[in-house]
């Protein structure tokens, strides 16, 4: 291939060299990478402040902290996970990295607007960083922000949910330009069935984001009235109605489970193939079971609110969808699974950490059904069985498919290769430590431990100290990941243009892409996940 100066290395358009070339950057793969380096951040002060919850639970009574830190903590803990971690994370990064590619464009169709995305990202979060120095501290209300206590408490909850609110702007608006790229800048002859499903999975994405944010954006603006005018909007004892705000805020919150869940899937509908050497089963099935879930996904908000007092009718009807949106991830799954079948397994670090994401996301989706019966639901509601489901689908879901596609992709990004055997050392343990993380954690809650408290009764103290430890092991394991992909920087080894044999457009670029993507105008394959020509110089190598 042609020899050509990656994006790195090539100024800016407008001749901006240095750090005002990244600031000032209209070039999506730079604001990918802009977006990766602030991600890792947060999650490694998220996963330090999980820890210290974790070293705080394993016995009883106070030992690292008191029970207003500790509120403090978790509340801190969920606003990073969710708002800066698991719904940014694989769009930002990876889906303005490659989607452009992927359909054979040259940049996002808003390239400022992706911009001034990036700066909304920084900015929310740097609002949440001032609101834990500013008032009487970080929110202690939990990253749900539950009236009437988030409306009457005295800690900095105005300032921690308008960097919510700022945040939820800059997730609308990078949807808002992933819809628009998809639809108005494919490559002369890629028509709807010829885009790739990591893309068709920010599309169902990108739909979600701008038809559910609104709606958390309006609720989260209507607290910060209630506290500074009083107007009794959610608080019972000024004649407003609580459980109009837990509507409003699960009409965004559970669609918001599959912004951070349908990318996932997408990374590993694009992983699967590739190492199994043999095309995507069902692909049409995928693309609609993932608009089905973005669709479905959309109208099952109040099985969050089984014990709220709901008519039997209500609790039907949303039980029911609930269960009914099982169908197309179930499709998923299989379809997965049927493509490895007699596939040419190669088994690589994003194979195995996109295995141990249908594993971990399969027990997540399960343990989901007994939270969406009404019957066993009201058993073990607010107890540490949510937790447990929820990290099961968030961590172990978006969480490992982010660890996938890091892995998948880091060739393409940077054009270095990374140490396998400690990419797979660190993906078993941060899946061991993972597993006993959290299935204590089931059992704790089955037994009756409410999630969030600071302290226990002293039956629970066994399985708190399990999953401390496994919590130490998970840490480890994902220490270990990022150390290995940051020696990649030092040891340099280059990689080629399609290390792993892939078909999509990405794979058909250098390592990494120039400025424009590509050097010659894109070859839209008729069905991108045909490997007839790769077994074929395969098999003539081999020969």
């Amino acid at each position: 291939m042609e020899q050509v100066k990656s994006f790195y290395e090539t100024p800016s358009p407008a001749g901006l060299t240095g750090i005002k070339a990244w600031l000032l950057t209209h070039d999506h793969k730079r604001l990918a990478l802009m977006y990766l380096w602030a991600v890792f951040f947060w999650l490694v002060l998220a996963v330090f402040l999980g820890m210290a919850l974790r070293l705080e639970l394993m016995f009883i009574g106070e030992t690292i902290m008191g029970p207003e830190v500790y509120n403090s903590f978790f509340t801190l803990h969920g606003v990073i996970m969710i708002f800066l971690f698991v719904i940014p994370a694989i769009p930002a990064i990876f889906g303005n990295f490659f989607l452009p590619i992927q359909i054979g464009a040259d940049d996002v169709f808003f390239p400022r607007l992706n911009l001034f995305s990036w700066y909304l990202y920084m900015i929310g979060g740097l609002v949440a960083v001032i609101s834990l120095f500013t008032g009487d501290g970080f929110a202690d209300t939990g990253w749900t922000f539950y009236v009437p206590f988030s409306v009457s408490t005295e800690t900095n909850v105005s300032l921690t949910v308008t960097a919510a609110f700022i945040l939820g702007m800059s997730s609308l608006l990078t949807g808002l330009n992933f819809v628009t790229t998809i639809h108005r800048m494919r490559g002369k002859g890629m028509g709807w069935l010829q885009i790739p499903l990591f893309t068709w999975s920010l599309y169902a994405t990108a739909w979600v984001q701008i038809l559910a944010t609104p709606v958390i954006s309006i609720t989260l603006v209507l607290v910060v009235i209630e506290r500074f005018l009083n107007i009794g909007l959610f608080d019972p004892a000024r004649g407003g109605d609580p459980l109009l705000y837990q509507h409003l805020f699960w009409m965004y919150s559970h669609p918001a489970v599959y912004i951070m869940i349908l990318p996932a899937m997408g990374i590993i509908s694009e992983i699967i193939p590739v190492f199994s050497r043999k095309a995507i089963f069902g692909y049409k099935g995928i693309i609609i079971s993932s608009m089905a879930i973005a669709v479905a996904g959309s109208l099952v908000w109040a099985h969050h609110m089984y014990t709220s007092g709901m008519s039997d009718v209500s609790v039907f009807v949303f039980s029911l969808l609930t269960f009914l949106v099982a169908i197309p991830t179930a499709v998923k799954v299989f379809s997965w699974i049927s493509t490895m079948y007699k596939g040419s397994i190669l088994m690589t670090p994003p194979l195995l950490m996109a295995l141990i994401f249908i594993y971990l996301f399969s027990v997540g989706g399960l343990t989901g059904l007994v939270l969406g019966a009404a019957g066993t639901d009201i058993h073990v509601h607010d107890t540490t069985f949510v937790v447990a489901h929820f990290h099961f689908v968030m961590f172990g879901g978006t969480g490992f498919a982010f660890f996938a596609g890091l892995h998948y992709w880091w060739p393409k990004m940077f054009g270095l290769m990374y140490n396998f055997k400690r990419a797979y050392i660190s993906a078993v343990l941060a899946a061991i430590g993972f597993i006993f993380h959290y299935i204590p954690m089931f059992i704790l809650g089955l037994q009756g431990m409410p999630r969030r408290y600071f302290d226990y009764l002293p039956q629970f103290e066994t399985g708190n100290f399990l999953a401390g430890f496994g919590g130490i092991l998970m840490v480890a394991g994902i220490l270990l990941m990022f150390i290995n992909l940051w020696v990649s920087f030092r040891v340099r080894e280059t990689a080629t243009a399609d290390p792993w044999g892939g078909t999509t457009l990405e794979w058909s670029v250098p390592s990494p892409p120039p400025l424009h993507n590509f050097v010659n105008e894109p070859e839209v394959l008729e069905y991108p996940y045909d490997f007839s020509g790769v077994l074929a110089r395969a098999a003539k190598d081999k020969g």
